[in-house]
């Protein structure tokens, strides 16, 4: 059965700034803490590998299942050692301001491995909020320089 997880943040920057941001996957190190790389692949997919205690790591594939420009993405694990779905909704608001929410799906594998991601997903709510204040200073500092 899989954990669901969803938090939202109102970050300063237009809904087409904030899209184009989150679309860019190899960007995520820089504010999720617990992704080590995601690399875009060939295929279309992209491969992410997860930062885990003791040196661990996971790694999956993932495949985009929806991109509404400006509205939202989707995603979902095609194979490795974690299965993961998700999506991502931007919402503009006044001010040029943009809610940007966020659910998280995910089955840890069984086994070490299982014990392993239960301590990565310790806390999902709070890591995920985490995630997300990270991303708001990642974009306000960003278009800030820009």
């Amino acid at each position: 059965m899989a954990d669901q997880v969803t938090k939202s943040i109102i970050v300063k920057g237009s809904v087409d700034e904030l899209y184009d941001i989150w679309s860019d996957f190899t960007t995520f190190p820089q504010y999720m803490s617990n992704i080590e790389s995601v690399t875009p692949r060939s295929d279309g997919l992209s491969h992410w590998v997860m930062k885990g205690p003791l040196g661990a790591n996971f790694e999956w594939d993932a495949k985009t299942t929806l991109m509404e420009e400006n509205s939202r993405i989707a995603w979902r694990s095609v194979d490795g050692s974690m299965k993961t779905s998700g999506q991502v909704s931007f919402k503009a608001l006044p001010h040029d301001q943009t809610q940007v929410t966020v659910t998280l799906q995910y089955v840890p594998p069984r086994g070490t491995a299982g014990e392993i991601a239960a301590a990565l997903f310790a806390r999902p709510e709070q890591r995920l909020s985490e995630d997300l204040r990270n991303f708001k200073a990642f974009v306000e500092q960003t278009t800030r320089a820009a």
